[in-house]
């Protein structure tokens, strides 16, 4: 494809998204973390449907807001951002000589604008750390939901990517790899907002620098990092892709992972899975949900389900479960499980809900309280820094993951990234000799012995 065909189609889809320039009504909406987004005709459209607009009720960080006040940003505003962020990535790749047709461009902005649009309330805790509901993007309910049997859907029917748009967000197996990569690879349009946008509302002082946009590019139909110039390593590109996995650690040990996020989103995870086992509720319930909406109709369920009142005075009281029994991953000279003692764990309490049900159910009749008053949390221990994984082009034609280098600091980030692993018994406050029988009775159905007592006092021993 010549350089002025390449400019002609993406004068086009610039004006309107693969559409003629006089069809192509632009928007400007002012971001907070990226100034001015441009949004054509199409965007407009999808965006001012109900299915979209419900994302301003749904918290990008969910219950992240009880430990930094001011990360109420929503999956709607980041949504936006994503969808720009890619925009600026195909103008780099352009720029760079890439042959991106108008198609591809129309239908790799369109997937990243609705990205999350398949995303419930409190959406991670449920699908990634509980496993209450399949993953939002493998979920072909939800997906046929949101973007094939709505408002939305019959709109971006109507556009002349939407098939490859829903073939994107679900299989994407009618557009060349780097159309899907560009939206939801290894560090994509996705990574590059959040990253930048939950720093910001948490008023954390993180950044990464925008000409990171200039370093990418297309290799054997792959989104690459371009890591060479002239057969030799650009060490300014290396640094700034190892800060890069630095602000992802940072964010992880000290956001995603906060002590009382996690307790407060097992918390409602509790409550949701109890409305589930009673009948009360089914995983389509959620669909049309936004936070608050949620939690009231929680709310609604107390008079059916036992210590249901509890658990949402105490959500709204920020009056959190406390910690009764730990276990953490060893490393960094502290004693802890072994990988493959995370992994058995991991089979039992995160893969088989129901095992877990039981023992909550069973350590719950032991210390004479109800069900919704304890909470056995067990995220997947495949928790790797995936970002150390990007392919990046070492030289002409030579493409292997950012891993393979054997830098240091990668290696160093990705082992203290699998450190921040934790299993946990979290039961209602009450008195402190609750907590400590609720640790002693742990210790007896779980095996190991409590890391709370003696905190890392000395070697892990199995009771």
């Amino acid at each position: 494809m010549s350089s002025a065909i390449r400019v002609a189609e993406l004068v086009s889809y610039l004006g309107g998204m693969g559409r003629p320039t006089t069809r192509g009504f632009m928007k400007t909406i002012r971001d907070a973390v990226h100034g001015d987004i441009r949004l054509s005709a199409d965007e407009i459209r999808l965006i001012d449907t109900v299915e979209f607009q419900r994302l301003r009720g749904i918290k990008q960080l969910g219950t992240t807001s009880l430990v930094y006040p001011s990360a109420v940003h929503t999956r709607f505003e980041h949504s936006l951002g994503t969808a720009w962020i890619t925009k600026r990535l195909i103008d780099a790749l352009v720029r760079q000589g890439a042959s991106i047709d108008a198609d591809e461009a129309s239908s790799a902005r369109l997937a990243a604008l609705l990205h999350d649009i398949t995303h419930v309330p409190f959406g991670h805790t449920f699908e990634d750390e509980r496993r209450l509901l399949d993953k939002h993007d493998a979920d072909q309910s939800r997906l046929n939901y949101f973007l094939v049997d709505s408002a939305l859907g019959k709109i971006l029917h109507e556009t002349p990517a939407g098939d490859r748009v829903v073939d994107l967000l679900s299989h994407g197996q009618k557009s060349p790899p780097f159309v899907g990569q560009l939206v939801k690879g290894t560090i994509c349009a996705d990574l590059l907002d959040y990253l930048k946008r939950d720093a910001f509302h948490c008023g954390l002082k993180l950044a990464y620098d925008d000409r990171l946009e200039d370093y990418f590019g297309i290799e054997q139909g792959q989104l690459v990092v371009r890591l060479h110039k002239q057969g030799r390593i650009r060490q300014d590109v290396l640094t700034e892709l190892i800060h890069l996995l630095q602000l992802r650690y940072t964010l992880t040990e000290r956001v995603y992972y906060h002590h009382a996020k996690v307790a407060a989103g097992a918390m409602i995870s509790r409550g949701v899975e109890l409305a589930f086992a009673s009948g009360h509720w089914s995983p389509a319930t959620l669909f049309d949900l936004r936070d608050d909406s949620l939690l009231d109709r929680l709310a609604a369920l107390t008079g059916s389900i036992d210590g249901m009142k509890d658990l949402i005075h105490d959500l709204a009281s920020r009056r959190l479960y406390g910690r009764a029994y730990l276990l953490e991953a060893e490393g960094l000279r502290k004693p802890g499980l072994t990988k493959d003692q995370q992994e058995t764990l991991a089979l039992q309490f995160h893969h088989q809900p129901a095992y877990r049900r039981e023992i909550e159910s069973r350590l719950a009749k032991r210390l004479g309280i109800p069900e919704s008053h304890i909470i056995i949390y067990c995220p997947s221990p495949e928790m790797q820094l995936k970002e150390a994984d990007v392919p990046v082009e070492f030289e002409p034609g030579r493409v292997e993951p950012l891993s393979a280098l054997g830098h240091p600091d990668v290696e160093s980030l990705t082992m203290k990234h699998r450190g921040l692993w934790r299993f946990l018994v979290l039961v209602r406050r009450g008195d402190e000799e609750l907590l400590e029988r609720a640790g002693r009775l742990s210790e007896e159905e779980i095996g190991y012995a409590n890391q709370l007592v003696g905190h890392h006092a000395g070697p892990l021993r199995r009771r």
